[in-house]
């Protein structure tokens, strides 16, 4: 006869075997935000492994993905320690022996920090047989596409929008841009943006803006221009829905890619020339 006090079954890294009853979540009335604020899974587009996406205390509100599982802190770096509360990333250690570290930090498509514990050593060696049988099961292809030519038309992986007054760089070209709207299945809608029934943006060159809004004599940059739209269409742009979820009130699944566009930070995203050729675009490329 087992006893009620029996020890939960746990993995090597000290996870729970038995799987949590999974919940059904809602947005408040009153909440500030859309945002489902659970783990919002991905996958690393670099090795295919999973990763976990939350918002952060720090930074400009970029999201960063950690690693699923929690680590005994003593096996993970002080520096690469974080831990989640509320659904918020937090750079730091909260005093338990759990904690977090970003997926960077084991990702076996990156070069490994110099000091690893053998913990995380072993942790990512496993990650990297993962990723060898993704590759070899033609699940994985290579993520990065060579530079385009100055003879050729550029498509930009992170275009720069205009939209509501401001510049906003994005996370994937136009058209791969994802809806981040809640479906009916609580899955996060697989349809882009961009869509052929509403409308659309225009490729255009516009000055390139420095961080004092002034702009360097001959300086220009391919930009997706939203600006002639209605503001309810800037605004679904904005928020990252489908023409589907525009105005639907179902809950956001995951964070927009939308990124205030600075020229220090993004100028390797910079292009001078339109896609396509080099005339303006009324679809996205």
């Amino acid at each position: 006869m087992c006893s009620a006090n029996a020890p939960t079954p746990r993995r090597w890294d000290g996870t729970s075997v038995r799987s949590p009853r999974s919940r059904s979540l809602r947005v408040d009335a009153d909440s500030p935000t859309r945002l489902v604020r659970s783990a919002q899974p991905g996958r690393c587009s670099d090795c295919g492994n999973r990763v976990d996406w939350h918002p952060r205390t720090d930074g400009d509100g970029r999201r960063v993905g950690l690693h699923p599982q929690e680590l005994p802190a003593a096996a993970v770096p002080a520096i690469s320690r974080w831990h989640v509360s509320s659904g918020i990333a937090h750079p730091a250690h909260d005093g338990t022996p759990w904690c977090r570290i970003p997926h960077t930090a084991l990702c076996p498509a990156r070069s490994a920090p110099a000091a690893l514990t053998p913990q995380l050593t072993t942790l990512r060696r496993h990650l990297a047989l993962h990723t060898r049988r993704l590759i070899n099961n033609g699940t994985l292809t290579a993520p990065a596409a060579p530079p385009c030519e100055r003879t050729e038309p550029c498509r930009p992986a992170r275009p720069i929008a205009h939209l509501l007054g401001g510049h906003y760089i994005a996370g994937h070209p136009i058209g791969a841009i994802q809806c981040v709207a809640q479906t009916r299945q609580r899955r996060r809608c697989t349809r882009p943006v961009l869509d052929d029934q509403a409308p659309h943006g225009t490729w255009t060159l516009a000055p390139t803006t420095l961080v004092n809004h002034r702009s360097r004599p001959g300086a220009t940059m391919a930009v997706y221009d939203l600006t002639h739209l209605a503001l309810a269409e800037q605004m679904r742009w904005r928020h990252q829905h489908c023409p589907g979820h525009a105005a639907s009130s179902a809950a956001d699944l995951a964070l927009t890619e939308w990124e205030p566009f600075d020229p220090r930070l993004h100028h390797q995203h910079i292009h001078q020339r339109l896609p396509r050729g080099g005339r303006k675009q009324h679809r996205g490329a």
